[in-house]
């Protein structure tokens, strides 16, 4: 080969090179934007994501602080009257809470107040005679009318007789007082109604100072913080040991907690917030407080029993559920809640909320019938029931790809995916219910004196309003009226034989004393 064809043999394997190594630099960079494309996808996505759940946090908020009322997420009894209508038991259900409250208003001790004619220049018309001469026609014009009587203040002078024996040897003296408080000058009436006021009203101390004072009896701020914790520490805390006691003993419990704040934390200079949490068994209500969210007092209250709980998602319930322990079991309302929440930025979550109505229709239907917890509920849950949970599954497995992930309608289902275990074991047993929404409801009275007297001062502060709500919260579930019941109950208790606790729990109390007239 001549020169001249090595040289252009050689041009050519060394432009050849050049292209190869353009092509592997092009290469690179098109891998390089690939990665580029992919990074800001997934920043996109991201963006997107946090956008979302910014926008359905706004919303939510929006509705609930200026929206209608029908704009925010309306109860699920409303939900099922809706659907149904007006049942005849709902009608009967109307006509009995009437009765109820006609009956009780007969209760009420009656002043009769005469009004009687005026009879200077009154007379007759027709005849001219006076109004001296006029006669009664028959009792007269009766019209009711309820009116107030402001509570008031009385002090008790209590004279114990004292009788002597002509011998001069024995002298006898009649018993004093019933008192919570040896030496003590408050009754048990008005600690009583210090105690429903603080732990059923939810009315700071302050306030009830400012009250008392309008009505005649200062009393100290100081003296009303001792009786409140000495009434409880010496009579209520057995009672409401006792409750919890029952409660673990439960086959169902369910569980919910929410925040307290507290002035004093024990390992901090600072202000910080404790936890109040609610066990709940049929008609009775326990309250415990604690000074972290931490596993331990489900694990205290729990420990070492069998059963079900129904509880939320939260993962502080985990110690107590376990195959050694309690089957967990979700709350439906929970779902339901972050569907709802989804809905302004995902119109496919309406979806799920229609089949979620169609398991409360199932157990309407059944506190209509009278067959709740009983094996004809279970039998009418495995034939209507079951059959859309499978169909609500099926529904969130199709929809779970198509979503943010991070997103509302991606978090909601991901939400009830997870927890599809939990949320199907109403389907096996007919005492588990398919919501927790009664321990939601018993939190209301810890909201609403958050939001009254903000905090309590520490620990112990909070323990003893726990040991209140107990007691309270099993006395209103039964029936019971809060004010007579401490009033009777707490002179006794102290005396009380303790193998004879549950003779004076609230769902056993009998008085021991006529009730005292309130008017």
């Amino acid at each position: 080969m001549s020169g001249r064809g090595t040289s252009q043999v050689e041009a050519l394997r060394q432009e050849v090179a050049e292209l190869r190594a353009a092509n592997a630099e092009w290469r690179q960079r098109a891998l390089a934007a690939e990665e580029m494309v992919c990074v800001l996808k997934a920043e996109r996505d991201q963006q997107a994501e946090v956008m979302a759940a910014m926008t359905a946090e706004l919303d939510a908020l929006k509705r609930h602080v200026f929206g209608k009322r029908s704009e925010k997420m309306p109860p699920m009894s409303r939900e099922v009257k809706k659907k149904n209508g007006e049942t005849p038991a709902d009608a009967a259900a109307a006509a009995l809470k009437r009765k109820e409250n006609r009956e009780a208003r007969k209760k009420l001790p009656t002043r009769r107040i005469e009004h009687k004619v005026k009879r200077e220049g009154e007379r007759c018309p027709h005849c001219g005679r006076q109004a001296e001469d006029f006669k009664a026609v028959g009792d007269g014009v009766k019209t009711d009318m309820w009116e107030f009587i402001p509570a008031h203040f009385e002090r008790q002078e209590h004279v114990q007789e004292t009788l002597a024996c002509p011998c001069g040897k024995h002298i006898v003296t009649a018993p004093g007082p019933a008192r919570v408080v040896d030496g003590g000058s408050y009754g048990p009436g008005f600690i009583a109604n210090l105690l429903v006021s603080k732990g059923s009203d939810s009315i700071p101390l302050y306030r009830m100072e400012k009250q008392f004072l309008r009505l005649g009896i200062p009393v100290a701020r100081a003296t009303m913080v001792s009786l409140f914790h000495m009434a409880i520490e010496r009579c209520l805390r057995p009672i409401a040991e006792r409750i919890i006691e029952l409660i673990r003993q439960s086959s169902v419990v369910l569980a919910d907690e929410t925040t307290m704040g507290m002035q004093e934390k024990p390992d901090s200079a600072k202000a910080g917030k404790g936890y109040v949490w609610t066990f709940i068994s049929e008609k009775l209500i326990g309250y415990r407080f604690s000074a972290t969210r931490s596993g331990e007092t489900p694990r205290d209250v729990l420990g070492g029993t069998n059963g079900t709980l129904v509880v939320d998602a939260y993962s502080g319930y985990n110690k107590v559920c376990s195959p050694e322990s309690r089957t967990r079991a979700g709350c439906m309302a929970h779902v339901r809640r972050k569907f709802f929440d989804s809905l302004s930025s995902a119109p496919k979550a309406q979806q799920a909320l229609d089949m979620i109505l169609e398991l409360y229709l199932v157990e309407h239907e059944a506190k209509e019938k009278g067959i709740v917890r009983t094996a004809e509920h279970l039998a009418m849950r495995k034939a209507r029931s079951a059959p859309v949970m499978e169909r609500f599954r099926i529904w969130l497995l199709e929809q779970q790809g198509r979503h943010l992930p991070k997103g509302p309608m991606g978090k909601a289902i991901s939400y009830a995916v997870d927890n599809w275990k939990a949320l199907t074991q109403f389907l096996k047993s007919e005492q588990t219910p398919l919501d927790n929404n009664s321990s939601e409801r018993s939190l209301r009275v810890v909201a609403l004196g958050r939001k009254n007297f903000l905090f309590v001062k520490d620990a112990i502060t909070g323990a003893n309003l726990a040991f209140l709500y107990t007691v309270l919260a099993t006395c209103e579930a039964n029936g019971v009226n809060p004010y007579l019941y401490l009033t009777d109950i707490l002179p006794r208790v102290q005396d009380h034989p303790a193998s004879r606790l549950d003779e004076l729990l609230p769902q056993n109390w009998q008085p021991s004393v006529k009730p005292p007239d309130t008017a």
